[in-house]
């Protein structure tokens, strides 16, 4: 059999690890909110490459950013000062407040860094101890397992780093319990985005700040899945009265591609000296200047204001789902256009059903149905996914 007569699906299996559950589409391009098949059909995406693709696809400006620094060079070392890194870490501290920038490849770098800061800041401090919440996700690498729990990210890859605690989620007693004079660090998701589209509670986020103040531990808030205005503001922390001192990003950040980023206040940042962290590929050139495309877009389209107001749109629609399927719909979750509707069952029938009707909406956590559309989607995006969501419901036989 000739290469051209095998499938996609028969070509991938044959040479990759299989360590993904692919989608049974064979994606010719993408414009905008929507993907196109081989097969002629258009797709609303409604999950945006996993909150990474927040300008939707084949976007002008970021193309032209793309093509414009390609044309001059796709990579530099880090020894060399470069104007698209500059202009991005410029971009990022004035949106976010935070004056210091370090460029990664991807979120799991991000935290990498992050908890190689708080080792290294706590280390003169007689602070070892990093705390994370149960079912959270910040990525795969060892580093990051060690602040998870979920055994179907750790099994059979410990042992795992020590001083690494976990705390039940949204549990105020247990934190106040944990904290002590060796806590060098709490790291969390604000809203859970693989644990289900779980915000933190008012409760919990108080005490947080209160004990933070008290003990003097690091805040570290991972927003690679939340930030860049997703939830409706640049940061999802910014929901909560709390005061992080490092933040994570990624995902939309890059435009489409491999960039992270780790924020922090000038006196923690200032704990890494030359030698002390770095990296090949993190802060590519041409990843930068897609991320300056995606930042300046966002902000002077008002992107963020607009998740703001969609993801109430949504909100309202997936609420209204759940008084009229009560059975089915559990609770609706989230802020702006990061939300989740958990279901009474497995969510995957229901992805698969939206799928035949031309919509791809994710599920995780098994139960909850996961909307991460393009910040660019329009109130009729919104309105087609829940008419079809109500039709694919009513189908199913309680």
């Amino acid at each position: 059999m000739t290469m051209q007569a095998r499938t996609m699906q028969d070509r991938e299996a044959a040479t990759f690890f299989h360590t993904y559950k692919r989608l049974p589409l064979e994606v010719e391009r993408g414009e905008g909110v929507y993907l196109f098949t081989r097969d002629g059909k258009r797709y609303l995406d409604m999950f945006a490459g996993l909150a990474v693709n927040a300008l939707g696809y084949a976007h002008p400006r970021i193309v032209e950013a793309i093509r414009s620094q390609a044309s001059r060079y796709s990579h530099l070392s880090n020894y060399f000062l470069q104007e698209t890194q500059i202009r991005l870490a410029e971009l990022l501290t004035s949106l976010s407040g935070y004056p210091r920038v370090f460029f990664s490849n991807s979120g799991t770098e991000a935290i990498e860094g992050a908890i190689k800061i708080a080792r290294k800041w706590g280390s003169t401090r007689g602070k070892t101890e990093i705390l994370s919440l149960s079912n959270s996700f910040h990525g795969r690498t060892m580093g990051a397992l060690s602040l998870m729990d979920r055994p179907k990210y750790r099994d059979g890859f410990g042992p795992f780093l020590e001083g690494c605690r976990l705390l039940p989620f949204n549990d105020p007693a247990a934190l106040r319990k944990s904290v002590s004079p060796r806590t060098a660090a709490v790291i969390l998701e604000f809203i859970q985005g693989e644990g289900g589209i779980r915000p933190v509670s008012a409760e919990f986020a108080r005490t947080l700040a209160e004990l933070q103040s008290e003990s003097g531990f690091l805040l570290i808030a991972d927003e690679i899945q939340s930030g860049a205005g997703r939830t409706g503001k640049f940061f999802a922390f910014q929901h909560y009265p709390v005061s992080p001192d490092v933040v994570t990003l990624a995902k939309p950040i890059g435009g489409g591609l491999p960039l992270g980023a780790i924020l922090a206040t000038g006196d923690v940042a200032s704990v890494l000296e030359p030698g002390m962290h770095g990296t090949t590929f993190g802060g590519n050139p041409v990843a930068c200047a897609a991320g300056v495309a995606v930042l300046e877009e966002i902000e002077e389209k008002n992107l963020t204001g607009r998740a703001a107001v969609l993801g109430e749109r949504l909100k309202a629609g997936l609420n209204g789902l759940a008084k009229e399927f009560p059975v089915l719909i559990k609770e609706v979750r989230g802020f702006g256009l990061m939300a989740g509707a958990e279901l009474d069952r497995s969510g995957d029938g229901i992805t698969d059903a939206m799928r035949e009707k031309c919509i791809l909406i994710n599920c995780t956590d098994t139960t909850v149905l996961r909307f991460l559309p393009p910040l660019i989607i329009e109130a009729s995006h919104v309105d087609e996914t829940i008419a079809t969501l109500r039709g694919v419901l009513a189908s199913i036989k309680k």
